[in-house]
């Protein structure tokens, strides 16, 4: 019985993923008239006195929602909410195991920008946060960019900045091994979608000065007329040395391949036209860019992926329990720039560096210190900024 199977059982046998459980107990008359009617009246006035109190006396202040509208789930693509949901659950129960986050799934059944926001900024009275999950581009930037702009709780779109961040944590050890300065390596990303565009920003901001994107129709630059409005912006960032063509033609002398596209569109034959010591980041799921073994064998020194069932799988449930874990803790009010990359580098120096080698760039998932690694570097980052902004 293959692994989809065994799924399907698991998931027939207990009816989804999740339940809700009281945290107090409700056995006697006196319990009940202290949950309940009439003594609940009083945290309620109190709330209505002083609205800041909603996080001291419920569950808003550890809530989250995980939110979609199934146009981007997995490798699935547009599935629909319902059947989406699955992978809500599923996200939902990892908030709580490794970060001990309450996480919602909600699933929309609609794929218009303004209704989601609307829709979500209505639910926001009772979350602490939002995580924005299979969304897909262009319209991922436009309602997380909106939802930021309206709620004065952190909204984070795990799909693009998850993954950058636990690119950012995998690439700064893997840059380690080779002794190469992020500042000083040719990155080529493949793939201009939610993913991809976040990567390459996030990279930027950590320091990487030669960044190219690429699409199905090969490299973005900014001297092409024909780009997307997305990609536009994209091109005043990227490319500083306006390099043109294929996929295949810019990964020449690069030194880093990061992919987050479609499968096997990777060679051996183009990563041997790499630059010596190249890393090969091949993400793409269930069948990656290269396959790892075809990668080292054509050169690679070392090479991450998204699968389980290869070493240094790149796995964004080593970013996001953390990233919200933290940011409850603090009531912050967005994740920021500062943050992601607290949170990167967090996740980097989780691997010791006596066990740090081509195989072991990244934490492994159950590694319990991750998440309150990176929940701890995000209240510290988010603390230093407050006290920053008192000064």
């Amino acid at each position: 019985m293959d692994v989809y199977e065994k799924s399907c059982l698991l998931h027939e046998k207990y009816k989804g993923k999740l339940e809700v459980v009281s945290k107090v107990s409700i056995t006697s008359k006196e319990e009940l008239s202290l949950v309940y009617t009439p003594g609940v009246a009083e945290p309620c006035r109190r709330i209505h006195k002083n609205p800041e109190d909603v996080y001291r006396y419920t569950s808003k202040c550890n809530t989250i929602a995980v939110v979609t509208d199934g146009t981007a789930v997995l490798g699935l693509g547009d599935i629909g909410p319902m059947a989406a949901l699955p992978v809500m659950e599923g996200k939902c129960a990892l908030f709580k195991l490794f970060a001990d986050v309450d996480a919602i799934p909600i699933c929309l059944d609609t794929k218009d920008t303004a209704e989601i926001v609307r829709t979500v900024k209505l639910l926001a009275p009772s979350l602490g946060g939002i995580n924005l999950e299979d969304i897909a581009a262009p319209r991922c930037f436009e309602i997380e960019s909106e939802l930021k702009k309206q709620l004065d709780i952190p909204v984070f779109h795990d799909d693009q900045h998850g993954t950058a961040i636990v690119v950012l944590a995998a690439l700064t050890n893997a840059l380690k091994i080779v002794n190469k300065e992020i500042s000083r390596v040719k990155i080529v990303i493949n793939g201009a979608g939610a993913a991809g565009t976040a990567i390459g920003t996030l990279l930027m901001d950590a320091g990487a000065r030669n960044v190219i994107m690429c699409d199905k129709f090969g490299a973005i630059c900014r001297e092409d007329e024909s780009l997307s409005h997305s990609h536009r912006e994209l091109s005043m960032k990227t490319n500083p040395n306006l390099e043109r063509g294929s996929l295949e033609d810019v990964l020449k002398g690069a030194d880093v391949f990061i992919g987050v596209s479609a499968p096997d569109c990777v060679t051996g034959e183009m990563v041997k036209s790499m630059a010596p010591d190249g890393i090969v980041f091949a993400m793409a799921n269930p069948v990656p860019e290269i396959f790892p073994d075809k990668a080292k064998e054509a050169g690679a020194r070392v090479v991450g992926t998204g699968r389980s069932d290869y070493p240094n799988q790149i796995n964004n449930v080593l970013a996001f329990p953390g990233i919200f874990r933290g940011a409850l803790n603090v009531r912050a009010r967005e994740i920021t720039t500062e943050m992601k990359l607290a949170a990167a580098y967090a996740i980097a120096n989780t691997v010791p560096l006596e066990k740090l080698s081509e195989e072991c760039i990244v934490p492994f998932a159950f590694d319990k210190n991750v998440a309150a690694n990176v929940a701890r570097a995000v209240e510290e980052t988010y603390n230093k900024n407050t006290l920053k902004g008192t000064e």
